[in-house]
């Protein structure tokens, strides 16, 4: 196992209609790509994590309080996985290859454990899916290439509630980052 697949915040405040910080119709069409991945790699024995945005109510001191509404509360609704992807997770959630892990911020690296899972399991390549393109998957993106990780995103697996910023983030994991872009 050299390679992992990172899920980032594919939820229900991310992607339904009604979520709080949704991507909307961008990110309801990768439901279907961004769960045929994930079971490709659970049953090709690939590490699958799912890095998840963790928020208390009212958190005054987290910077993204002045930026964007509350979303994906501790303990709500809006912080499950999204539909076809939720289901996947709940049949796999206690396989050795898929991990849950709570984030922060928006770098799955900050502040977690994620560097060590990965290093232990000797994974050199991440390859990223979710939301949003040009936040959590971007910084994700930068600190894995800091990290000395190869990068892969699927273009048809992430999205963003701000197509030219989308569209930028693409761009830039080439051509700042050397990820492919598949």
């Amino acid at each position: 196992m050299t390679r992992a697949l990172i899920n980032i915040d594919y939820t229900v405040d991310f992607v339904a209609d009604e979520g709080t910080l949704t991507s909307g119709k961008p990110g309801q069409q990768i439901e279907e790509t961004i769960t045929k991945l994930t079971n490709m790699f659970i049953e090709k024995n690939d590490f699958v994590v799912f890095a998840i945005d963790a928020h208390h109510q009212d958190d005054r001191y987290h910077p993204e309080t002045k930026l964007f509404p509350s979303h994906n509360i501790i303990g709500s609704e809006g912080r499950q996985l999204f539909g076809s992807l939720n289901t996947a997770y709940q049949r796999n959630k206690y396989k050795e290859n898929v991990y849950w892990m709570d984030k922060t911020r928006y770098s799955a690296f900050a502040g977690t454990d994620l560097e060590l899972k990965l290093r232990e399991r000797g994974i050199t390549e991440v390859h990223l899916v979710g939301v949003c393109t040009d936040i959590c998957i971007l910084h994700t993106a930068i600190d894995a290439y800091n990290k000395g990780f190869k990068i892969v995103v699927y273009q048809d697996a992430v999205a963003s509630f701000n197509h030219v910023g989308h569209e930028w983030a693409l761009q830039h994991f080439i051509t700042s980052l050397g990820a492919k872009v598949v």
